[in-house]
């Protein structure tokens, strides 16, 4: 996958992935990086929620995900995530576990616990 980014005036950067851009800023026109990161997290767990309720004919009415994050005060650094996997009184108690089970899945997690090698350099274009 290759990602472009450009920086389209202000402290506005886009990311252009195949034909979808994907707009930040630090000013409030849309997400800031990081929250698009913590986004990533919460989203990718709601994917396999879904897909999982959807494999076992669930409705995911009144299903939702709430993530909630904890910051180092000296630091400003994430110090951990709780995530949860809200649901409504008639959904199936059999299947609680199985869905923590599926969201901890989330690719995105997977990655944050083996994390992969990240190099920046310059290179000139032409």
């Amino acid at each position: 996958m290759r990602m472009e980014v450009t920086f389209p005036g202000g402290d506005r950067v886009d990311a252009r992935v195949g034909d979808m851009i994907i707009h930040t800023d630090q000013d409030g026109s849309a997400p800031a990086p990081f929250m698009l990161f913590l986004a990533s997290i919460a989203t990718c767990a709601g994917i396999y929620v879904v897909s999982f309720c959807r494999h076992r004919g669930i409705s995911t009415d009144g299903v939702r995900v709430l993530q909630r994050t904890r910051t180092n005060r000296e630091t400003h650094m994430v110090e951990s995530l709780e995530i949860d996997i809200e649901v409504p009184p008639d959904f199936p108690e059999k299947y609680h576990g199985a869905l923590v089970r599926a969201a901890d899945q989330c690719a995105v997690k997977r990655h944050l616990a083996d994390p992969p090698a990240i190099t920046v350099q310059t290179v000139v274009s032409g």
